[in-house]
């Protein structure tokens, strides 16, 4: 499909705090999207106070599931995702969807070959990112286990084993004990099999 019949998307975000920045977002995706000879098919504006959930961003998502668009503006990267694992994820989504993605003020447009190299550098920089996540958890539950810390769950249901025998022997039924001790009734039968190993 040749860019100039491109249907764009702006989508503007900001803080209940910072809302006198989205005209300027908006005239500057607005701009971006003339210059290229897109059509504007939607402006979609998140305003909150650092909410996980960002119901305009889905409501985009939804329109790009769709296909109804072929290209999301952002005027910033930032405003696109609450971190670098969440704006991967998105883009990795969107790649797969066929729709582009641009940036205008870090200049990141996958409607290039420029652009979509770099989107393959963020994608491997996200996988460098898990890894070394993974190592330092690793690491941790290393130290935290060369130290004589226990790891996992607390082990409610086993430092009541002794109350959960008695409390069987006088003739309550395993959902009594879990409820009166608590407990879920799974850690009843867990705490029961364990004494009997």
């Amino acid at each position: 499909m040749s860019t100039k019949h491109f249907r764009a998307a702006l989508y503007a975000r900001v803080s209940t705090a910072d809302q006198q920045t989205i005209p300027l977002q908006i005239g500057a995706m607005q701009d971006y999207a003339r210059r290229r000879g897109w059509k504007v098919v939607a402006e979609v504006k998140d305003v909150n106070g650092g909410a996980k959930v960002r119901p305009k961003r889905e409501e985009l998502l939804k329109l790009a599931r769709q296909r109804k668009l072929d290209v999301i503006i952002v005027w910033r990267l930032d405003r696109w995702g609450r971190s670098l694992h969440d704006v991967l994820q998105s883009l990795q989504e969107l790649r797969e969807l066929g729709v582009d993605f641009v940036s205008v003020t870090e200049g990141l447009d996958f409607t290039t070959s420029t652009g979509r190299a770099m989107a393959g550098m963020l994608a491997i920089f996200a996988q460098f990112e898990r890894e070394i996540l993974r190592e330092r958890v690793l690491a941790g539950l290393a130290h935290a286990r060369s130290k004589g810390k226990v790891l996992g769950p607390p082990r409610t249901a086993r430092n009541k084993a002794d109350q959960i025998r008695q409390l069987l022997a006088d003739g309550l039924s395993k959902a009594q004990i879990a409820r009166k001790l608590k407990i879920g009734r799974a850690s009843v039968y867990r705490a029961l099999e364990d004494s009997q190993a």
